[in-house]
């Protein structure tokens, strides 16, 4: 992959595209709410041409689109379609946490109606939420990003106004953090006619989650506590092979979440962010092609690899 870009001027506005469908941009770090769909901001960051990058990018990439970005700063390090859209499956639910998560106090307690479970798509992921059980608020975040239920996903939201206000909400959040790719349909990733997402603005929704604390430690968390029937708890490992260590990978090293996915039409979707030789770097992968085992996770893990070895190589080129 060669890794030479050409940088032009038009407008008064930074452009690069890299060769071979690779483009850099950057991750915006506030609301850029007046910029017109279908336009993505300026490019911040390239690849440093007065010093050879240390190692080309992953043999084996076979996803449809990918991003790996620096998530202190916003730069994106290299890209492969990132304003692609494509069907996000659970990875949306990190929209759904940057939008609804803010709302509710961890200690506040729900009883769960019928109401509140009316429309739960068939064969959808669930983390075994009861009628009429009792749930802190906590326990139906851990429900989400640890077994990415969908069940807890429709509590959450029926406290939020409902499903189709909650879906309205986060495409206004989803424009106001300058995420232009997205079109929300069901709240919890569910397959539905229209929904779309980015490798691009998936990782403006991970950017935005890890900047809140509570976001951060429901993502990162391995294993944790769900109400049972009687009183009992029972034990949910998180379903991020990456993050716990399962089914034959190892724990990535530095690993901070966030998200992982999976329907029919997605296909096999990640959001992974990773702490290590001071930087945060989140590598967003959708839908690899190569039908390999573990395949999302693994090219997931060589992008970040790849990423913490030549991250102090990028540098910003609109400094303004």
């Amino acid at each position: 992959m060669a890794t030479d870009a050409c940088v032009s001027k038009k407008a008064g506005a930074m452009a690069l595209t890299a060769v071979a469908a690779m483009s850099l941009t950057s991750i915006p770090a506030h609301a850029r709410p007046h910029r017109p769909p279908g336009r993505h901001p300026a490019v911040a960051a390239l690849l440093r041409p007065d010093r050879p990058v240390r190692r080309r990018l992953p043999r084996g990439l076979s996803a449809l689109a990918w991003t790996v970005a620096d998530a202190d700063t916003g730069r994106v390090l290299a890209a492969r379609n990132p304003h692609r859209q494509l069907a996000p499956a659970s990875t949306l639910k990190t929209l759904f946490a940057v939008t609804v998560l803010p709302k509710f106090s961890a200690g506040h307690v729900r009883q769960v109606s019928s109401a509140d479970l009316d429309g739960l798509g068939t064969g959808s992921s669930v983390v075994g939420v009861r009628q009429g059980g009792r749930y802190r608020v906590s326990d139906l975040w851990y429900g989400v990003f640890l077994r990415s239920g969908n069940d807890a996903v429709h509590v959450l939201a029926s406290m939020n106004g409902g499903w189709s206000a909650t879906a309205r909400e986060m495409q206004q959040t989803a424009r106001r953090l300058g995420a232009h790719d997205t079109m929300v349909k069901s709240p919890d990733g569910y397959d539905a006619p229209g929904q779309v997402s980015s490798a691009y603005d998936l990782t403006v929704f991970a950017r935005a989650g890890l900047a809140n604390a509570d976001f951060a430690r429901y993502c990162s968390t391995a294993r944790a506590r769900f109400p049972a029937a009687g009183g009992a708890t029972t034990e949910i490992e998180n379903t991020n092979r990456m993050l716990v260590g399962s089914h034959g990978l190892s724990r990535y090293p530095g690993i901070v979440g966030v998200k992982n996915g999976y329907t029919s039409k997605a296909g096999n979707t990640l959001i992974a962010a990773a702490r290590r030789n001071g930087h945060t770097l989140i590598a967003t992968v959708l839908n690899p092609q190569s039908g390999e085992v573990n395949g999302v996770y693994k090219e997931a893990g060589a992008l970040l690899d790849w990423g913490f070895r030549n991250a102090d190589e990028a540098e910003p080129v609109n400094r303004s």
